[in-house]
């Protein structure tokens, strides 16, 4: 029987899969993944038959029909992940692991469902995520010095920064050779002291980040903060991991990064405030091309003539404000 193994390309798809695989090893195993936000990768297995896979943190809701028609044609499917699923299928052959809390992501239910076993690279996944108090609960029980939990967060959020593009062309590795990178080594910090790759990522992140950082708000009157950033590889690759610096920087605002596309439409991240993480999921999905999680989401190709319309559900939606905003 032929195995696939489906994943998100950001930190924690990688972290996810690759802890599966220490675990139970699947060498002959067909990888299919892509940039962060190409979520629909099952449409490209629509003519697999009697085959097992696994599905890694990619929204069940945006695959659904895709989904259906693979345990149509008799495909043992296991889903692990932490967007929202809609209605998950109860069907022969179909196992799910969906836990869409705000303090979770696909590495650690699945660092749940091993016991532990490989939990530093569940750390990674949560920080890279942005889950930095859930990374620092499971660095607890592990004895890691500061510098080694520094690495393990630069770790993660360099591989998320690897994730994010309009495509392929716009990232430093395609995520399916940076997970055959790291698939030899069972401990991060093990594959940090080695890797080649982490010293591109680090001086592109760098650079990206020094652009970024020039950038102001475009509304800089009000408690939560939107971004606006041009069409340019380097905007793409940062648009993310700089709305998840924003938001740690500022945690009760809320944070929006506007990214224009090739094709004149926009590119959205949303960040729900850290203090509150709730909303950015169904903010996201009222726009077509949405979607994402309650602390994070985005809208892929959102149309320019809807922009006003988006930052005025994006404003009510986080209109909350308290004490700590106004010292903020």
């Amino acid at each position: 029987m032929m195995h696939y193994d489906i994943f998100n390309g950001d930190a924690d798809g990688i972290c996810a899969l690759h802890q599966l695989r220490l675990d139970t090893p699947y060498p002959d195993a067909i990888l299919i993944t892509g940039p962060k936000r190409h979520i629909t990768l099952l449409s490209t297995l629509q003519d697999v038959k009697q085959s097992s896979l696994t599905v890694l943190d990619i929204s069940l809701e945006s695959n659904r029909p895709f989904l259906e028609k693979l345990l149509s044609n008799s495909n043992e499917t296991l889903y692990i992940d932490h967007h929202f699923p809609g209605v998950i299928p109860e069907t022969p052959g179909f196992t799910a692991h969906i836990n869409t809390s705000p303090d979770t992501c696909t590495s650690l239910i699945v660092d749940s469902l091993l016991q532990g076993r490989y939990r530093k690279w569940a750390i990674v996944a949560a920080f890279g995520d942005n889950l930095h108090d859930a990374a620092h609960k499971a660095a607890q029980t592990l004895s890691l010095s500061k510098q080694e939990l520094k690495q393990l967060q630069e770790l993660g959020e360099l591989l998320n920064y690897n994730g994010y593009g309009a495509t392929l062309a716009d990232l430093y590795f395609h995520p399916e050779d940076l997970y055959r990178a790291i698939r030899p080594f069972a401990d991060p910090l093990d594959f940090i002291h080695s890797s080649q790759e982490i010293a591109l990522l680090r001086q592109g992140f760098q650079q990206d980040m020094a652009l970024a950082l020039r950038q102001h708000t475009i509304n800089p009157d009000k408690v939560n903060r939107i971004f606006h950033f041009p069409d340019t590889a380097w905007a793409r690759r940062i648009s993310g991991v700089f709305a998840n610096l924003k938001a740690q920087e500022k945690k009760d605002a809320a944070h929006a990064m506007i990214v224009d596309n090739e094709d004149s439409t926009l590119r959205i991240s949303v960040r729900a405030p850290l203090t509150d993480r709730k909303n950015a999921d169904s903010l996201c999905r009222a726009f077509p091309t949405g979607g994402g999680r309650a602390a994070a989401a985005g809208i892929n190709n959102l149309p320019p003539e809807m922009l006003d319309e988006f930052i005025t559900a994006f404003q009510a939606t986080y209109n909350r404000f308290t004490p700590s905003s106004h010292r903020a």
